[in-house]
């Protein structure tokens, strides 16, 4: 380096010829345009397919997406967005950690010039995200509670399995769920807990919740993690044939659980289609298309041992 009379360090002549080539900003990432596929958790195999389905969709549109792992922590959600807008992603698919949390990153991203596109969950607004595929959780389980009656009867004792608190969809389902089975007072809910729509964590609450009510007669699950992990902690007690089992995703493990009468029912959600949806949404927007939703409802199937047979693969059998 060498010095100017007043004593400044002048920059490398290279790094000078280097800023005035590229204006000063990060050049443009070189290849196809990249859409960035952030995912509460892949701990879970429903949210693998639906990370993997959005990947594979946008591939075959001609992008190369990238998936990120929150691990369900809003701060490594917020990494990832700082990456991906540092970066210059085209776009987000988007499945958020919290409703309410999630919201200003969406928004960084929005100004920063990158559309998102929420799927599975939402988040509580309708001037961030370009659209949001979320499935009918409410309906969902309004048929759902309707099938619980039908199977555990218009009396009796059970317990709760809720999700992530602050995820909408917990409280959709819960709602739904109660909407039916509220209407039938000799049905008690003798205990309601949050289980993070986790599978370990099930297996333990549902393990503490047998020891204070060991005559319960079922258990609604949120999601099918929970389902299965509350399934499992039943059998370990002996209580599998005493204790129905509901859960909520239409998970292949629970699917074939409900086709062998050993968990009584799921709700069919199609991660592959939102992924799918909101794959095709993205490259709409990119190309031009500015008229978008901002929601899609994405109806939701109930499945039990009558007609379990009709699905698999995170759909139904005979979808194209």
């Amino acid at each position: 380096m060498t010095r100017t009379s007043v004593g400044v360090v002048s920059p490398p002549l290279f790094l000078l010829l280097a800023l005035a080539g590229c204006g000063g900003s990060p050049a443009k990432p070189a290849g196809p345009p990249r859409i960035a596929v952030i995912i509460s958790t892949l701990n879970n195999p429903w949210f693998v397919v639906l990370g993997e389905a959005a990947k594979e969709h946008a591939t075959r549109l001609g992008y190369d997406a990238v998936v990120f792992d929150s691990q369900n922590d809003p701060a490594k959600e917020a990494a990832h967005f700082e990456n991906v807008i540092a970066s210059r992603f085209a776009a987000v698919l988007f499945n958020p950690t919290d409703a309410d949390g999630s919201i200003a990153y969406v928004r960084r991203a929005k100004q920063s010039g990158i559309p998102v596109f929420c799927m599975d969950r939402e988040i509580n607004a309708t001037d961030a995200a370009v659209s949001q595929i979320l499935s009918d959780n409410y309906s969902g389980c309004v048929a759902l509670g309707k099938y619980f009656v039908k199977q555990v009867g218009e009396s009796g004792k059970y317990a709760e399995l809720l999700g992530l608190v602050g995820d909408n969809n917990t409280w959709n389902r819960s709602k739904g769920f109660h909407s039916v089975v509220d209407r039938y007072p000799d049905l008690k809910m003798v205990a309601q807990q949050s289980a993070d729509f986790d599978r370990a964590k099930a297996l333990e609450v549902m393990e503490a919740i047998l020891q204070a009510n060991p005559d319960i007669d079922a258990v609604f699950c949120g999601n099918d993690a929970m389902a299965m992990g509350a399934y499992q902690a039943l059998l370990a007690a002996g209580k599998d044939k005493q204790v129905m089992v509901f859960g909520f995703d239409g998970a292949d493990d629970v699917v074939q659980l409900v086709a062998e009468g050993k968990i009584v029912a799921t709700a069919m959600q199609f991660p592959k289609l939102m992924a799918r949806t909101a794959a095709e949404m993205a490259d709409q927007y990119l190309k031009g298309d500015r008229e978008m939703p901002q929601k899609i409802p994405v109806a939701v199937e109930l499945v039990h041992q009558g007609n379990a047979d009709k699905f698999g693969d995170y759909g139904r059998k005979d979808a194209d």
